[in-house]
């Protein structure tokens, strides 16, 4: 059966590829957030993922407001990355693995999930930031990929009971697939921030440092909050925290905190990095 390796969960910011675009990485600036990464590229080396199941949300490239699913599983052979109006250069297509995205839709359609299945489908800066992170400059991606779409876009959006019951069934589904690979969960998103409204550039540090330490410990911890106690505590977008608890939730029996990194602000935003590794 498939071995599931742990997880990271990091941040998604725009700006972020900017960065990288223009070789900013030892910028002031942009330097403390960067150095988080190479602990977690080590801990890659490692253990040696195959593939990468990654959890995140969509900002409008594949999926719109008049057509947001709850859950959406990528079942292609490729992922095709496209200009999002933040003048990020569009990347090279990304590999999927069909036998892992079939058999994932088909346990979590079995597990009473209502999965929407993609055959096609365009992944955004949610979806490549990470793997350009911790791979940098690998052109092809080395690890074969499953995009795994939460709604945290269009209300209602689902609770972190759900999303964690989601991660629950997905490391299931891992667990019970035929192959020799190994599969890291990364979960995209995160952590504090609110890009609009009266509370735009809203940060809660001391909520985000709270949330990652429950995250290895306690991650039901956060399971009791409602989507509109998330808001309150972590702003509109904060609630892409929902990625890290899902990612967590995939992951089986015990875990270790191999890496965390944490750091305020990036355009506005709080940016967090951990790595956690199946005991």
């Amino acid at each position: 059966m498939a071995t599931i390796v742990g997880s990271v969960t990091t941040s998604h910011v725009p700006a972020i590829g900017r960065a990288i675009a223009q070789n900013l990485q030892q910028d002031p600036y942009w330097q403390p957030f960067f150095a988080g990464f190479p602990p977690a590229r080590e801990w890659l080396a490692r253990v040696k993922p195959d593939i990468a199941v990654l959890i995140y949300n969509d900002h409008g490239l594949n999926f719109f407001l008049d057509k947001m699913p709850t859950f959406a599983v990528g079942a292609a052979a490729q992922y095709h990355n496209a200009d999002e109006g933040w003048g990020l250069p569009t990347l090279p297509p990304y590999v999927g693995d069909l036998d892992l995205s079939w058999h994932l839709i088909e346990s979590l359609v079995a597990e009473e999930f209502d999965i929407t299945s993609c055959q096609e489908m365009l992944v955004d800066h949610a979806f490549t930031l990470p793997l350009e992170l911790l791979w940098p400059g690998q052109r092809p991606c080395p690890v074969r990929t499953v995009p795994v779409c939460i709604n945290t876009v269009q209300f209602p959006l689902p609770s972190a009971a759900r999303c964690f019951k989601l991660g629950l069934a997905i490391g299931r589904a891992i667990e019970s697939w035929d192959s020799a690979a190994r599969v890291v969960l990364i979960g995209s998103g995160g952590l504090s921030h609110q890009l609009d409204g009266q509370r735009a550039g809203f940060i809660n540090k001391e909520f985000d440092l709270l949330f990652m330490e429950k995250l290895t410990s306690d991650p039901l911890w956060v399971t009791r909050y409602s989507i509109a106690d998330l808001v309150e505590l972590t702003g509109t977008q904060g609630v892409e925290l929902l990625m890290w608890l899902t990612a967590r939730g995939a992951l089986p029996g015990e875990v270790s905190l191999v890496h965390a990194n944490y750091h305020v602000p990036i355009s506005n935003t709080a940016s967090g990095l951990m790595v956690m590794e199946v005991v």
